[in-house]
């Protein structure tokens, strides 16, 4: 089946370690070892990263929790049952063509493991359309004990036996979201627990082969303007590349889904899509070292147009990195809207999808135009504290 057999490497190298001598001061050599652990998947771990950082195709998050795809559901009348979700998610993994502009899907545990309504395997399904089966692998945001009001995210625990039943199941990535709350703080105690949640992660991931995406998600909530963000994300990035450091990450098998640098969402000063472009990009190269694939943005409430604006605007020069996308409901809102649960609705609502993936797909060519988007593909869909 291809589930079992996706992306399998033809050549998957022992688990080894080298080690290096220097010649000390002094009459007497003196031996130091370094040891630098590298995954049995590695070969794997790299091809993954960069079949997802392909041109012009990014990612479509489609790993909502049961209660947060319920309140999706909701929002055109129907209820929370699996047959429902089943449906839905149906809708969106057989729209054709969606491979073209998609490269990686996340998926929740449920979805995993699911078929489509007419029986074949969600994970087959993807793999056909050349599109990766990744897998939400934290458990969800608790209260951070001693910190501002904040929040840690869980999931460690027990994470490499998970891990190996998923990438069984077919996964080939995974992705753990943190947050960190501008109006809280941040914390000093907060990003650090943050970054180093995201490299034992990744280094846990990497060793089940599972490409990880490192997602510390700087929330839209506050008032806020633009440069506040950017400092507290260089502040976030540069803790987080360090613990990955110290953890043996292998950087060329990662990949990163952080916030674009944008004003707090209640900011009286808005910024334009070259502003956010500017200061997005000038973190990321002050941060993230090139030997990483692929960066692929969440979208945090904006609307459809705007995530696709603010990409597109990120694409107008080269990148040292895959500059991408990847999107729940700045993909979604119009399908499910279009969908609203009528079977007679299913082509409509793929029709959609594939509009606004073909969108993203342009911005992350540098190519998209926003004139003939209609007024439902630029309303915000912000949340305060969002979760899911």
């Amino acid at each position: 089946m291809a589930s079992a057999t996706l992306l399998k490497s033809s050549f998957l190298p022992k688990k080894g370690e080298w080690g290096t001598t220097r010649q000390a001061a002094g009459p007497k050599p003196v031996t130091v070892s370094m040891v630098v652990h590298a995954s049995a998947y590695a070969d794997e771990l790299v091809q993954t990263a960069k079949t997802i950082s392909s041109p012009g195709r990014g990612i479509i998050a489609m790993d909502e929790s049961n209660a947060t795809i319920g309140k999706r559901l909701a929002s055109i009348g129907l209820e929370n049952t699996e047959a429902n979700r089943q449906a839905y998610r149906t809708v969106l993994v057989r729209t054709p063509g969606l491979g073209q502009y998609i490269s990686g899907a996340i998926l929740f545990e449920e979805t995993l493991y699911q078929s489509t309504v007419d029986g074949e395997k969600i994970v087959d399904v993807l793999v056909d359309q050349g599109i990766v089966p990744g897998i939400k692998v934290d458990k969800g945001l608790v209260p951070l004990a001693g910190s501002n009001n904040e929040s840690w995210c869980q999931g460690l625990d027990g994470l490499a036996s998970r891990e190996a039943a998923y990438y069984q199941a077919g996964a080939r990535f995974a992705k753990w979201r943190t947050v960190v709350s501008i109006p809280t703080g941040p914390s000093e105690l907060a990003v650090k627990e943050a970054a180093w949640g995201l490299a034992r992660y990744a280094a846990i991931s990497q060793e089940n082969g599972l490409v990880p995406i490192v997602e510390p998600e700087i929330l839209l909530d506050g008032d806020h303007g633009i440069k506040r963000t950017f400092e507290v994300a260089q502040k976030v990035w540069a803790e987080t590349f360090y613990y990955l450091a110290q953890n043996n990450v292998l950087f060329e098998g990662i990949l990163l889904k952080p916030s674009m640098v944008t004003p707090g969402a209640d900011c009286k000063e808005k910024a334009t899509p070259e502003q956010i472009a500017h200061y997005t990009l000038k973190l990321l190269h002050r941060r993230v070292p090139p030997a990483v694939p692929g960066i692929l943005f969440l979208s945090g409430g904006q609307s459809e147009v705007e995530a696709t604006l603010n990409l597109n605007a990120m694409n107008q020069s080269p990148n040292p990195w895959h500059v991408s996308f990847s999107y729940a409901r700045a993909l979604q809102n119009s399908c499910l809207k279009t969908w609203a649960g009528r079977p007679e609705n299913v082509k409509a609502a793929q029709n959609a999808l594939l509009l606004r993936a073909k969108a993203n797909s342009l911005a992350q060519l540098g190519k998209y135009s926003s004139d003939g988007e209609d007024a439902a593909a630029r309303e915000g869909m912000y949340v305060k504290n969002y979760s899911y």
